[in-house]
């Protein structure tokens, strides 16, 4: 159980073990309540004067889990109710616009009855990982702090979503440790709880008054930490400044140990955070201008610290490291992968790294010369940051002699060169992609050198007869997702369930659909796990042109059985290892039958509402029939595996 401060306490306390405050109360909505007939709730994770928050599971997304954000403020009246439920809305529509891989979907917003009152309930997708203030106790309990390499990648990965939203006029209003999570699944800060909604019902509670309760009396409360928030926002109001503050603020927390009041003097109102800590002139001085106490004298946007920072990485020796290329894992429950492009004739220092989880600080070396992607390839497990590029340093002792190739060669060389241009591909997720399959037909070769030497001719006409055959194949997808290659993430998974769960599919639909056009490139890797290698990035690219094709329409359609009318038919052609999604909506303890008529390389997949019972997958069978389990909408998924166009038929019959 957690009090509204986000302490955690063991399970039915009645008071916070930290700070005293009751956990107790009216609170009658237990876990295994199913709440909209949608959201189960799991347990409460937090509970303030505004309204509970739950971890819930959504059972018609196959229990995907949430959060679900009560609002209840303490207010009497009707019209102070019905005030504050306008509000909430026009906040939560706030919320909704907001689209980024580190904020938390906004999904939706419903009324449900909760003790004897009808309470509004915003669905939100819910992060696991810890809060930084978890992690900041964690580390004190071990006598350590965070480094000052730690908290400067952590300002790099939070300054863009800043800059992001108040590109869109919203102010988060909250930053602090507590509302920062580390996300397991690819290691990224996530912000969480934003302040606007904490302001719609402070303000509602602050205007209304239990005796006097339809007279606006006073003004509302401008939400934030103390010690984390300036004092214009306190008596002025919020600015994107508020939270450059709030930021500085969370990161001197963690490189410290010790809290705002600690480091605050409270005569002068000024941070005296330097007798506690040794920083880099640049990374101080940056906090410092962050948390002047005028917001007009603080950098003006999130843009404009990035910058300051870039500045000072700038100035920093580069690392002797090896050669490169980070990308997110597509799976969220694995290490990110590092494809690591090691030349065999060149000898590395040791690379240096710094801890945050496993966050490693990376160089590339660019090698410009023509011809010189067949130097070696290799994976790795350490790094979660996105792709970083940083030029050499200058003094890495490296000579790469340029290649003589015979005239043919050497054009061959440079029409894929154009033709990789052409398609938009990065080249060094192109080199990656190429080694694998080049080192999968050749296991001796791995981690070798081929030499521009007639005696390796032969392999290297292999290789590049491998990258031709390659960009015949990325060419079926869309620009942007060639241009992305390299480049997906987990986050990009999420954001795909999300745009699915729109259409009432889950994301099994889409990935069925995603793996018959893979599998139709690259049958080889059928039954093996790839999802973490370069060639799990084209699977991903096909993903993401699979949902686009869902959303126009193009492959999904909803079947309706209209009154008195049992038996639905559909009939369509499929190009080969291309498929489509249908669904119907169905109920608990109906009868169903379905057929498919069609030959046997086309396959067929149905799905229960909640994924708790799968009727058919990837199956060459035709008929399935029984009582059904469960209420909501049914998937059914058909795709093709034949080598031509191929013709069916789906009859779906419910009693």
């Amino acid at each position: 159980m957690y009090c509204s401060q986000g302490h955690e306490n063991p399970d039915r306390s009645c008071y916070c073990l930290q700070c005293g405050e009751k956990l107790t109360g009216a609170n009658n909505t237990q876990p295994g309540i199913i709440l909209g007939d949608r959201y189960r709730i799991i347990r409460q994770l937090g509970q303030g004067s505004f309204g509970r928050t739950y971890l819930a599971e959504d059972i018609n997304r196959f229990n995907e889990l949430c959060v679900l954000k009560e609002f209840a403020p303490q207010v009497q009246g009707t019209y102070a109710l019905q005030k504050g439920q306008q509000l909430f809305q026009r906040e939560a529509g706030v919320l909704y616009k907001l689209k980024h891989p580190q904020i938390p979907k906004f999904r939706e917003l419903f009324q449900a009855h909760l003790d004897g009152k009808q309470h509004l309930l915003l669905v939100q997708d819910y992060v696991e990982g810890p809060s930084y203030r978890k992690l900041l106790n964690t580390r004190k309990q071990q006598g350590l702090d965070f480094s000052e390499a730690e908290i400067t990648q952590l300002l790099l990965q939070i300054l863009p979503v800043l800059e992001y939203i108040h590109s869109l006029g919203v102010i988060h209003r909250d930053i602090s440790p507590d509302n920062i999570i580390l996300r397991n699944s690819d290691y990224l800060p996530v912000i969480i709880d934003f302040g606007g909604v904490k302001q719609v019902a402070a303000t509602i509670v602050s205007q209304f008054s239990p005796t006097n309760p339809d007279a606006a009396l006073l003004p509302a409360t401008h939400l934030g930490k103390i010690g984390y928030v300036p004092q214009e926002q306190i008596s002025e109001g919020v600015s994107p400044q508020t939270d450059l503050y709030a930021l500085a603020a969370t990161a001197l927390i963690l490189l410290t140990g010790k809290e705002s009041q600690e480091l605050i003097d409270p005569q002068t109102r000024q941070w005296n955070w330097r007798q506690e800590i040794n920083l880099s002139p640049n990374l101080g001085s940056v906090l410092d201008k962050m948390l002047m106490s005028r917001a007009s004298d603080r950098y003006q946007s999130a843009r404009q610290v990035l910058q300051a920072l870039n500045r000072y990485a700038h100035k920093q020796p580069a690392p002797q490291v090896p050669t490169t290329i980070v990308t997110q894992p597509p799976q969220t429950n694995v290490m990110p992968v590092t494809w690591q492009l090691q030349p065999a004739s060149v000898s590395y220092a040791r690379s240096h790294a710094f801890s945050l989880g496993k966050v490693a600080t990376v160089g590339l070396l660019l090698i410009a010369a023509t011809g010189l992607s067949w130097w070696g390839t290799r994976f790795w497990l350490q790094s979660r940051d996105p792709i970083t590029i940083q030029p050499a340093e200058p003094n890495v002792p490296i000579a790469i002699p340029t290649p003589q190739y015979s005239a043919a060669e050497q054009n061959r060389k440079n029409q894929l060169r154009d033709r990789r241009q052409q398609l938009g591909i990065n080249d060094s997720f192109y080199n990656a992609l190429v080694n694998q399959l080049f080192w999968e037909e050749h296991p001796k070769q791995q981690g070798k050198t081929l030499s521009p030497s007639s005696a390796d001719e032969q392999l290297r006409s292999e290789w590049d007869s491998l990258a031709a055959e390659s960009l015949n194949k990325l060419q079926a997808l869309s620009p942007e997702a060639r241009q992305q290659l390299g480049k997906y993430r987990a986050a990009d998974r999420e954001q795909w369930k999300v745009g699915v769960n729109k259409l009432n599919l889950s994301s099994r639909a889409l990935y069925d659909l995603a793996d018959a056009t893979f599998f139709q490139l690259f049958p080889k890797y059928r039954g093996k796990t790839f999802i973490n290698q370069p060639i799990g990035q084209v699977w991903h690219g096909l993903a993401a042109d699979k949902l686009q094709r869902l959303v126009a329409g193009s492959s999904y359609e909803k079947i309706e059985f209209t009154q008195g009318n049992t038996l639905q038919q559909v009939r369509g052609t499929l190009q080969p290892g291309e498929g489509k999604a249908y669904i119907t909506r169905l109920t608990k303890d109906q009868l169903m039958q379905l057929h498919l008529e069609a030959n046997s390389q086309v396959l067929i997949s149905a799905y229960s509402p909640t994924g708790s019972t799968v009727l058919l997958e990837d199956t060459s069978d035709r008929t399935w029939s029984g009582k059904l389990s469960e209420t909501g909408y049914y998937e059914f998924v058909i795709v093709s595996t034949a080598s031509t166009p191929a013709d069916y038929l789906l009859q779906i019959i419910a009693d």
